[in-house]
């Protein structure tokens, strides 16, 4: 096998050092570069902010400045009303008054008519279409319009508003400012070298000022110009206004108060940074100087400090070869003076201990000599011990086995006897019911015998009523018989009377009809006689159906009274033979309980003496397994004593080779 290269500490720990203080100031580098950076542009941000904000104020004082005198020529011009000649006059008197707007105001009417100052340029065939027109008819009050070309082509923005001079006609007073004095405003009031500005109209996205010329009244990203031109067209057309950088240039946007126009500034962002690219250069050769000033300084610091883990490392690999001869010179009080006075306190024990060790080993080979002899007698008592525990743990396991039987049979009968106990508790509960469902049966045989009694006793009560309605009905036949022979008597009187009036002739006539009315009622009264003794005749016939009926029901009755009688006697006879029963199979049920507390005590008894057989079993068997264990461990202690007397005698030579 190739011996590995050892690599000292000193290697290692400049390995691990000088790469962390490398990484450690190029991080401190980094940083202070990126926070500087930071400072810088967070520094530019606000100066060109600050600028921007400035160069607004001017923008916004220069137009005040110029409509205050714009309104002010307009307010004066609607109180005086004056007429075209007048107003001509008026408009003479700012022509050339100022160079910001040197034609000074003019005025157009609805009809085309244009009144401008004498000698001004301003010239429009058809003003109603113009810009400044169309602008000035949504205000009252002068106000700053879009930028446009006059007819000069110059670049001009216009001042208009609605003139209300007295006329019919609807007037719009207007002055054309130049954007040189804007331009001059955009160009120079720059805050911050190199950076640049332009105006732009955020509506029509015309750029009114710019430091190139060319550009002045082009569309915001046309084609021509750069790329950093389309990407601010984009950020106006979205109105993102926030400062941003676009196209590594940091930009500032700011709106004019009361116009629809915006300024836009902007500056290199390598131009803010070309200052912070030296200092940076400057910090990386510092960082390279202090990296090796630190790497020389580390290095010596190491060598310092692992020259006593040296002489320590060559103590401690003669010590490992067994030489135990060697001496450390330590010095002083840090960690490593510490290590190497332990480490020479530890040569002292270790001196000691080998020849400790040497005595021990000696003695340790006299005992394993003794123990060999000792485990040869332990082994032949175990193998003893091991064929009687064998032998006894055949006839407790017989004795368990029949246990085991007795106890199943036990808990067999047990079983048997708790479900006949169960069987018969079964039947007394059956048992109570029937005596209960019997005697209420007698009660109920009873209760309709005596109801029978009742209803032969009715029924001859009946019929003994129905005997007397059948006589009074007789009786009744007798008098509408008699009631008959007087109606027959009276038709005869009535009949003889008729007779005897006629006699009478005229005399008579009266009586004739009494004697007629008294024949009609007799013969009324014999028919009603008639059908009277028709009734009482039916009658008398379904009285004579009753009593015959009610004859044979008491007959019938009489039979039922006498058969339910019987039928309760019977029922008395069953009730006291379920009783007798009753008592029987309670002392059954008795009995039964007695043998199943019995077979349950025996197969409880039985069952622990099965318990008691297989712990007898198994402390047995524990014992077998404890005599083999004898056996094996004292076969292995001899062959331990052996390999005690060999590892005493190699412990020995081993010892021999240490130089103490």
């Amino acid at each position: 096998m190739k011996k590995q290269e050892n690599i000292s500490i000193k290697a290692k720990l400049l390995g691990s050092i000088i790469p962390v203080v490398v990484v450690i100031v190029l991080a401190l580098v980094l940083i202070s570069y990126q926070a500087s950076a930071g400072i810088i542009e967070k520094y530019s941000q606000n100066l060109l902010e600050s600028s921007v904000s400035n160069q607004s104020s001017k923008i916004e004082a220069w137009l005040n400045e110029n409509l205050a005198s714009f309104q002010m020529a307009k307010t004066t011009i609607e109180e005086i009303h004056p007429d075209d000649a007048q107003l001509k006059t008026i408009l003479d008197g700012y022509y050339g008054y100022n160079d910001n707007y040197p034609d000074g105001l003019y005025v157009a009417d609805s009809n085309g008519n244009m009144i401008t100052a004498t000698g001004s340029s301003k010239k429009d065939t058809n003003p109603t279409q113009s810009t400044w027109y169309k602008e000035g008819l949504t205000r009252v009050n002068m106000a700053v319009g879009s930028a446009y070309k006059d007819a000069t082509g110059a670049n001009v923005i216009s001042a208009s508003g609605i003139l209300d001079d007295g006329t019919d006609n609807i007037r719009v007073i207007s002055a054309d400012m130049t954007l040189d004095r804007i331009a001059i405003i955009v160009n120079s009031f720059i805050d911050m070298d190199d950076a640049e500005a332009f105006l732009v109209d955020k509506n029509t996205g015309t750029i009114l000022a710019n430091r190139e010329s060319s550009l002045i009244s082009q569309k915001l990203g046309a084609s021509g110009q750069s790329e950093y031109y389309s990407k601010v067209a984009e950020k106006v057309a979205d109105k993102s206004y926030d400062f941003t950088t676009i196209d590594g240039n940091m930009t500032v946007f700011k709106e004019v108060d009361g116009t629809d126009w915006l300024l836009v500034s902007y500056i290199p962002k390598d131009v803010v940074l070309a200052d912070l690219i030296n200092l940076r250069t400057i910090m990386i050769i510092v960082g390279i100087i202090s990296v090796i000033i630190l790497c020389i300084l580390v290095e010596r610091m190491t060598h310092v400090v692992v020259k006593p883990v040296k002489q320590m490392t060559n103590a401690i690999t003669q010590m490992a070869s067994g030489d135990f001869t060697v001496a450390i010179a330590a010095k002083g009080r840090d960690e490593i003076a510490q290590m190497g006075y332990s480490i020479q306190a530890f040569l002292e024990s270790m001196k000691q201990m080998i020849a400790q060790i040497g005595k021990v080993s000696d003695r340790l080979n006299e005992q394993a000599g003794s123990s060999k002899s000792v485990s040869v007698e332990m082994n032949m008592a175990a193998d003893i011990q091991s064929k009687s525990m064998m032998e006894l743990n055949d006839t407790v396991d017989q004795l368990s086995v029949s246990v085991n039987e007795i106890a199943q049979n036990a808990t067999q009968l047990a079983g048997v006897a708790a479900e006949t106990k169960q069987d018969g508790d079964s039947v007394d509960s059956k048992m109570r019911q029937t005596v209960e469902v019997s005697k209420k049966g007698r009660q109920d045989m009873e209760q309709v015998g005596n109801a029978l009694t009742s209803i032969e006793e009715s029924i001859r009560n009946l019929e003994n009523a129905v005997n007397k309605v059948g006589a009074a009905s007789k009786e009744i036949v007798n008098i509408i018989k008699f009631i008959g022979d007087i109606a027959d008597e009276t038709n005869l009187l009535s009949l003889n009377a008729s007779i005897e009036a006629a006699r009478a002739g005229e005399a008579g006539r009266g009586f004739a009809v009494v004697a007629s009315e008294i024949g009609t009622l007799a013969n009324n009264s014999a028919e009603s006689v008639a059908n009277i003794t028709e009734l009482i005749t039916e009658i008398n016939r379904l009285v004579e159906n009753a009593v015959s009926q009610a004859g044979s029901s008491v007959d019938e009755i009489a039979d039922s009274a006498m058969l339910i009688h019987t039928a309760v006697d019977t029922f008395n006879t069953i009730y006291n033979n379920i009783n007798d029963t009753n008592s029987l199979m309670a002392n059954v049920v008795e009995k039964i309980g007695q043998v199943d507390e019995v077979a349950t005590n025996v197969a409880a008894i039985c069952e622990e003496q099965a318990a008691s057989s297989d712990e007898i079993m198994a402390t047995s068997e524990s014992m077998l397994g404890q005599a083999k264990n004898i056996s094996k461990n004292s076969g292995q202690v001899e062959v331990s004593a052996e390999e005690l007397a060999a590892s005493a005698q190699q412990l020995y030579s081993e010892i021999q080779q240490f130089k103490i």
